[in-house]
């Protein structure tokens, strides 16, 4: 007998609609699966038959050939163990086929039965919803992250046993859809807190214009002066993640598999810190079956990478095309797929190979040391990065003090109330949700300036001899000062603060 039951794989963080068909003939027992399965999905029957005898059911006998359709999409991962024996125990008339047309399965079998959690769950909830499909089986363990989409019914099941069940008639509770707005964050106060970094005021004006428009950052300061300490403190000031990002946000997470057990949606913008001996892949994503980086685990959130030039330049220079176009997009012989990265890229350097000052106190550091030491960073991976801030040593006197001027709390809310502009701003312009983000488009249509901020720019573009990236750079932070400052029209002073978070364009700025 032939049946048919339906599953989906995921497809960097997008899912597709796969149809197990299962094939049941008299014959020698032999048991084949094709279909373009890798070796988790090969692995299944074992699972499979060790599953249906806990259930009181046995393996057809005969000749079975599973069939993964369509066979020319790479399918991967332990998620079609359920659909698998569903399909077989239909074939061999063991259960009812009333539902199957209507439903979506997705799971990983234990040998004693149980449903195991499986990736992508969120992705295949929408594609049910888009097919029509009136429910949706999954573990019990991703009933929560399978709710966030409205318009199916999510069934979670702790076992094969229950599933069974309910495909035979008996009733199983359905799991009910979160309010859209339930989803709640840390609050700000939960962070480490702005006001327990002394001093550094002109570095926290700075990272306050970074987290309201979305703008990459790197800090240069000799060791101890406060870098990774106020890096961290960030996510604390930034806003909440609408619900378009959430919804991205953890897709990513759900097909990298690391989505917290009984989460709906991720409220909380993620904040990845990579070692510096990270590599390739695992900062950008890829290998044999692709998965997502760093720079997409990141996305709408912050990426900080601590002691920039440590890394491998190679390495670093991976992050400028994802950068720039806000995805990763990694090529197979067979598919290609695509991981969202967009980010704020928060990272920070010592001023010099031994880590202080030139020029001061620091001796023994010719220009050719510090032009060696400073080209393991590129210049178009420079030309990336929005804004580059001085921090220098926190005086003995304020250092006593020991209390910041402002707490996070009171630097978010100003934050918030800028990014509020810029969402009014980009209402209906796909992909863009704040000053950073902006394309040569917006950036014309938005940068109103007067003839006073026109003439500064047009100074410093001269004078610092600056490239079209730079100039763009400038534009865009000008804008978010101005949205803190309640502007709607550019000013002299938005493009004088602006030029000032632009440092390392100096070619001198070692020696000052």
């Amino acid at each position: 007998m032939l049946a048919c039951c339906r599953s989906a794989t995921t497809v960097g963080i997008d899912a597709f609609q796969v149809e197990v068909e299962v094939d049941l003939n008299h014959g020698l027992p032999r048991y084949f699966l094709v279909g373009l399965p890798d070796r988790a999905i090969h692995e299944s029957r074992d699972r499979i038959e060790s599953a249906l005898r806990q259930c009181h059911q046995s393996f057809p006998r005969g000749r079975i050939i599973v069939n993964l359709a369509p066979v020319d999409l790479p399918k991967v991962g332990s998620s079609f163990d359920l659909p698998i024996a569903i399909g077989l125990l239909a074939a061999d008339r063991k259960i009812s086929t009333e539902r199957l047309d209507q439903t979506l399965f997705a799971g990983e079998l234990s040998l004693d039965g149980r449903l195991r959690p499986v990736k992508g769950v969120l992705s295949m909830a929408q594609l049910a919803k888009d097919r029509g499909h009136r429910w949706l089986v999954v573990p019990e363990a991703n009933g929560a992250e399978a709710s966030a989409v409205d318009g199916i019914c999510v069934l979670p099941c702790p076992n094969l046993g229950s599933v069974l069940d309910w495909v035979n008639g008996r009733p199983l509770a359905a799991l009910p859809h979160p309010p859209k707005e339930s989803a709640r964050g840390k609050q700000a106060e939960s962070y480490p807190d702005f006001r327990d970094v002394a001093g550094q005021e002109s570095v926290k004006r700075a990272l306050e214009v970074a987290a309201a428009g979305g703008h990459n950052v790197l800090m240069v300061g000799p060791p101890g002066s406060g870098k990774t300490m106020m890096a961290r403190r960030l996510p604390g000031i930034l806003p909440p993640m609408s619900r378009e990002e959430a919804v991205e946000t953890t897709q990513i997470h759900s097909v990298a598999g690391r989505m917290p057990p009984g989460v709906s949606l991720l409220a909380d913008r993620p904040f990845r810190s990579p070692h510096h001996t990270v590599t390739d892949v695992s900062l950008v994503g890829g290998s044999r079956i692709p998965i997502p980086g760093e720079i997409s685990l990141a996305n709408h959130g912050i990426l900080f990478l601590d002691e920039l030039p440590e890394f491998r330049r190679r390495t670093l220079d991976l992050l400028r095309q994802p950068m720039e176009d806000g995805y990763v997009e990694i090529s197979r012989a067979r598919y290609r797929v695509q991981y969202p990265s967009r980010v704020m890229l928060v990272a920070s350097m010592n001023p010099s190979p031994q880590g202080g000052w030139p020029g001061g106190d620091q001796t023994g550091v010719t220009d050719a040391e510090m032009r060696k030491y400073l080209s393991r960073i590129s210049g178009p991976l420079m030309d990336r990065i929005d804004m580059h801030v001085e921090v220098t040593a926190v005086e003995y006197e304020e250092l006593k003090g020991g209390v910041g001027v402002e707490s996070s709390t009171e630097i978010r809310s100003r934050v918030i109330q800028a990014r509020q502009k810029q969402v009014l701003r980009f209402q209906g312009v796909p992909g863009i949700y704040c000053n950073a983000q902006m394309n040569r488009k917006e950036l014309r249509a938005h940068t109103r300036r007067t003839p006073d901020a026109e003439s500064r720019l047009g100074e410093a573009m001269k004078k610092n001899n600056l490239s079209a990236r730079a100039y763009d750079r400038i534009l865009k932070m000008a804008r978010t000062v101005a949205d803190l400052d309640g502007k709607d029209r550019i000013s002299k002073s938005h493009i004088y603060e602006a030029i000032r978070y632009r440092v390392l364009d100096r070619s001198d700025w070692w020696s000052l």
